[in-house]
């Protein structure tokens, strides 16, 4: 049972069931005690300051854990950065495995994308769909979760955020981690409702910042929608794994990320939204589009580095909440 590397969200299920263990390399990093050691680890080995730090951690984690010798990563449809960092780490004698979610959102593509993958990571037919089952279970727990934190008022903007972002991987340790589930909507289920809080949407990438979160319900306000996070809980569920990466919204173009925003929104009675970009990240351009079709106030939120918000941020989150009050 070898430990699998992945640089976002993909059909897991292929993984388990080849009796692998896939491993966020995201979560690791920004989980680390020091997740700043990792992206000076990858400065030193020749990495620019002007990369983004999630790709710098990626690469710090890979430096230090030589346990992973095996990376699948995103190389179409999410960071552009991922395709030379897949360079670097083949170089060094990694076995490096391109998965590509096509642009156009092309069937025939995507299909071809999971049958290489497969071939990669073969298992039985009953083996994937039990896997599917298995997760597919969990990832209604994570839901719920989500229904706690919005319908119910009663898991904060980090809880649900922390159970969402590891549905990527279920902490490789899909048990572990459904039990952990469990106890938490039993201890969240008996909480008191909370609506007092302004509501919020966050969408982009997960933040870097370690106090995003508290700092907001400091301050009177509630993260209560995670797009990205959402997504990688799979909310459509569909049994066809190409369909189901189909629906999810994340790695293809704007305008079905924007319908989802804009559901979501609706349904959540969300005041405004956050839109959080990496700085040096392409995806900062999208707020020009999302600004223009969001009708909702939206403040861009740019960061660099791991660690708490500067008081720069903290002026203009407090400013954008008075202003929504």
């Amino acid at each position: 049972m070898a430990l699998i590397g992945i640089t976002t969200t993909i059909p897991v299920e292929l993984l388990f069931a080849s009796g692998h263990v896939p491993v966020d390399l995201n979560n690791i990093f920004i989980t680390r005690q020091n997740p700043l050691e990792l992206i000076e680890r990858a400065e030193f080995r020749g990495l620019p300051r002007t990369l983004c730090s999630w790709i710098k951690g990626i690469y710090g984690i890979l430096c230090e854990r030589q346990d992973i010798e095996t990376v699948v990563a995103v190389v179409e449809g999410d960071c552009s950065n991922t395709l030379p960092l897949l360079e670097i780490l083949r170089d060094e004698g990694r076995e490096v495995i391109p998965f590509s979610f096509p642009f156009d959102r092309d069937r025939h593509h995507l299909e071809r994308e999971m049958e290489k993958l497969t071939a990669r990571f073969p298992s039985e037919k009953d083996a994937l769909e039990a896997w599917r089952t298995r997760l597919d279970a969990i990832r209604r727990k994570v839901h719920r979760v989500d229904e706690l934190c919005w319908k119910e008022g009663k898991v904060t903007g980090l809880e649900n955020h922390l159970y969402l972002v590891s549905s990527s991987d279920f902490q490789g340790e899909p048990d572990s981690y459904e039990k952990r589930l469990d106890e938490f909507i039993a201890e969240a289920s008996e909480r008191k409702s909370d609506f007092s809080m302004v509501p919020l949407g966050f969408v982009g990438v997960p933040p870097i910042f370690s106090d995003f979160y508290d700092f907001l319900e400091e301050k009177g306000a509630k993260v209560i929608f995670n797009e990205v996070q959402r997504q990688f809980s799979m909310p459509g569920l569909k049994e066809n794994l190409v369909e189901r990466f189909l629906e999810y919204t994340y790695p293809y173009g704007l305008p079905e990320r924007i319908d989802d925003i804009r559901r979501e929104t609706a349904a959540r009675g969300l005041w405004g939204i956050i839109h959080y970009t990496q700085s040096f990240c392409h995806h900062q351009m999208e707020h020009l589009l999302l600004r223009e079709k969001l009708r909702v106030p939206l403040l861009l939120l740019e960061g660099d580095r791991p660690g708490g918000l500067d008081e720069r941020t903290k002026v203009r989150l407090e400013s954008f909440l008075e202003m929504l009050r």
